[in-house]
């Protein structure tokens, strides 16, 4: 099983035409994701799979998804 979290785009690289390349910011955490196969830009959220983003989300939906993890964090810490 895999947990996908939310991550929004901060910048895209397309110096390689076969390999679309992102700098996604998940939650302060940002890694490199591969974008070649989504039709996205900066600011938009992806869900990433093995430094492939595998779907586009809309922000209300991933900022849902983030509220809903921070809240299950919280309810860990208590």
């Amino acid at each position: 099983m895999c947990l996908a979290i939310p991550g929004r785009i901060i910048s895209i690289d397309e110096t390689i035409p076969e390999l679309k390349m992102a700098k996604v910011d998940f939650g302060g955490i940002v890694k490199p994701i591969c974008i070649q196969w989504l039709d996205v830009g900066i600011g938009d959220y992806v869900l990433a799979h093995a430094g492939m983003a595998i779907s586009q989300l809309d922000e209300r939906e991933a900022e849902q998804t983030l509220n809903d993890f921070d809240t299950i964090a919280r309810s860990i810490d208590n």
